[in-house]
């Protein structure tokens, strides 16, 4: 059952404009295939596919839990996980630019 979720899953997954347009990956590219893989039970591979993955898993988690139970420190909580996602997004896509 699982496997068939995630076939249909891939199958559905959203081309990259940036990269039909321009011939380069976006600051973006891979996190689709990194939530597949996470949802597979790949976890080192989905971070080796798209870095950010864990930092945005982190943020997004707290923004949930603050819309049911208010965090004390929530703005210097999501500040911190915003500097953390958005520095690894451009060093991890500064270095795939550098290395393709």
């Amino acid at each position: 059952m699982m496997k068939l979720l995630l076939l249909q899953l891939e199958d559905y997954m959203l081309p990259c404009v940036n990269k039909a347009v321009f011939g380069f990956d976006c600051m973006g590219c891979g996190m689709q295939r990194a939530i597949s893989l996470m949802i597979r039970g790949e976890f080192l591979a989905a971070f080796y596919m798209y870095p950010a993955i864990y930092p945005l898993i982190g943020l997004f988690t707290i923004i949930g839990i603050n819309i049911f139970k208010k965090i004390k420190y929530y703005n210097k909580i999501i500040t911190i996980l915003a500097i953390i996602t958005t520095s690894t997004i451009v060093v991890s896509f500064t270095i795939k630019t550098l290395i393709n």
